[in-house]
């Protein structure tokens, strides 16, 4: 069977990479949006696991800096999928429960061992609808787009049966 020149791994990896990053963007540019805070409040915020409260005067270098570590962290967790997904065809052949259960993963990795070590500020405990938010959008804004776009990009890594 020839192989698919619209298929490759590393165009699974950045559209799935790049679609999750800005779905996962947008999801608290509206969420917080909608409770008052400016949009470019949420990229210092990212940033500010690296910087602490300074990413919050620093301009537009904070948001590009948190711009570039949430498409870096998107990144990673594309290409661990992807990659698992040649040695684990089950996560290719069930898309979609394979991408909601990564995306729980991500948000439990992320949120229990992740941010708890970095300077994110503010620290405060999320109330149940910021945490239901938070999970939702790890789960259907995150891992799935990862796992379709695996699916839709990379080559099969399905064994053909002639």
């Amino acid at each position: 069977m020839p192989s698919d020149p619209n298929r490759s791994v590393p165009k699974a990896i950045l559209v799935g990479a790049i679609v999750a990053a800005l779905l996962d963007l947008l999801d608290p540019i509206i969420f917080y949006g909608l409770r008052g805070v400016a949009p470019i409040k949420i990229p210092q915020s990212i940033a500010s696991g690296i910087l602490g409260r300074a990413a919050y005067s620093d301009g537009v270098p904070s948001v590009l800096l948190g711009l570039a570590a949430h498409l870096f962290i998107a990144l990673v967790w594309a290409t661990i999928f992807v990659l698992a997904a040649r040695a684990v065809p089950f996560l290719e052949r069930h898309a979609v429960a394979s991408g909601l259960v990564y995306g729980a993963f991500i948000y439990a990795f992320m949120y229990n061992l992740v941010l708890p070590y970095t300077n994110l500020y503010p620290r405060i405990d999320p109330s149940a609808v910021v945490q239901l938010n938070s999970i939702a959008a790890m789960v259907f804004l995150v891992g799935l787009p990862i796992s379709l776009a695996n699916r839709r990009f990379a080559p099969s890594s399905r064994v053909s049966s002639n």
